[in-house]
């Protein structure tokens, strides 16, 4: 399953719809509140002297905290940040309601005793994957593009190839095998570093590799080489 389509269009999707629940929202609620306190003021029930600009703020104050514009504005922030960490950095990030849903029907059902395997930390890791997706995304889009370097470390025994990005590499996620020009590769590890390439891999060649479909093919412009021994 390729999630991370399928995780940018619900999000564009779900932005979108948000987007135009609000202004949908804003039209009906300012007008009605404005109307009903021109009403309110010609019935006598407010203050001599109202102006349509305090009936204005007014209804605008109301909108502002009601909770329907709130929980508005939430899909709409999801809905981007779902797209945003699609697109930027190849995270898939399901919609919060709905997997609150899920783990509400799982207790009814008593589906969540039979999954042994979820525990405390697997649900830290989860909130951890998704602030550090949240956190590439933000990151990228102040960053600069440049070349990858690429440092081929050599001894005796094996070849290590070390890849400074500066955007996430989608799908690279160990242990993956990758190809650059004839050689194989297997993806070791993935870290973090300093800007303008914060996205680090290190990678160990392979004797002997085969084409198919799960090897991701590398092929970046110009990168820069660096030579260690």
């Amino acid at each position: 399953m390729e999630w991370r389509p399928a995780t940018a269009l619900s999000g564009f999707a779900e932005a979108a719809l948000a987007l135009t629940a609000m202004m949908y929202w804003y039209s009906y609620t300012m007008t009605t509140w404005v109307d009903r306190g021109w009403d309110a003021a010609l019935s006598g029930k407010m203050p001599a002297g109202v102006t349509d600009h305090q009936l204005g703020f007014t209804a605008l104050v109301i909108f502002a905290s009601h909770p329907l514009t709130w929980a508005i504005a939430y899909f709409g922030v999801e809905g981007s940040v779902r797209l945003l960490g699609a697109t930027a950095s190849g995270t898939s990030l399901g919609i919060l309601p709905l997997f609150v849903v899920d783990k509400v029907f799982g207790k009814i059902t008593g589906r969540a005793h039979a999954k042994t395997g979820v525990t405390m930390e697997t649900s830290q890791g989860n909130v951890s994957s998704y602030l550090g997706a949240v956190g590439d995304s933000v990151m990228t889009k102040f960053l600069r593009s440049v070349p990858d370097e690429l440092s081929f470390v050599r001894n005796e025994v094996e070849e290590i190839l070390e890849i400074r990005a500066c955007r996430k590499k989608t799908d690279w996620i160990p242990p993956r095998v990758v190809r650059y020009q004839d050689a194989y590769y297997r993806l070791e590890a993935d870290s973090r570093g300093m800007a303008p390439r914060p996205f680090h891999y290190q990678l160990r060649r392979l004797e002997r590799g085969v084409p198919g479909r799960n090897v991701l093919l590398y092929s970046p412009e110009q990168p820069l080489i660096r030579e260690k021994t």
